[in-house]
């Protein structure tokens, strides 16, 4: 059993055992746990000194295995490149995309006037009808203005 065993046992020792009335204690046979205890202490340096050793043997073949890695990935790109480099379909493919995109530019020029002179048209129409809008909203409050006045007159009738 190694120590971490050893520990979990006295744990599931004192879980189960039978508890003292009216109190959190409990009742452990002493050299039951005592014997696992001294052999948990016995077995932790040695389990102690193999984690340790087996950690840095891991380190060890992580930081080789990514230095080899990194090696394989720099030589790989460096050979793809090489290819991509030598071949015409790939200079025929650039120059295909560059018209493409002149073509999208022009395009979205286009478009965009479209969109704009529409733009323009909708709010000329818009200002048309504020316009109107506007002129309706005056002549009412003219109307109101010379509706009061009419009212002033016809109260000072009425007082004489």
């Amino acid at each position: 059993m190694d120590s971490i065993e050893k520990l979990n046992t006295a744990i599931t020792l004192v879980e189960e055992a039978r508890g003292v009335p009216l109190s959190a204690s409990c009742v452990v046979h002493r050299s039951e746990m005592l014997e696992i205890l001294d052999g948990a202490r016995e077995s932790l340096p040695q389990d102690l000194f193999q984690a340790t050793d087996i950690l840095a043997k891991r380190d060890s073949l992580m930081d080789e295995g990514r230095s080899s890695s990194e090696q394989m990935i720099a030589t790989a790109r460096e050979e793809v490149a090489r290819m991509i480099e030598q071949t015409a379909i790939v200079q025929a493919a650039r120059d295909e995309a560059q018209r493409i995109l002149d073509d999208a530019r022009v395009r979205a020029a286009d478009e965009r006037a479209e969109v704009e002179s529409y733009i323009d048209g909708r709010l000329a129409t818009l200002e048309v009808i504020l316009n109107k809008t506007m002129d309706a909203v005056a002549r009412g409050r003219d109307r109101l203005d010379g509706a009061n006045d009419k009212d002033v007159l016809s109260q000072l009738a009425d007082d004489k």
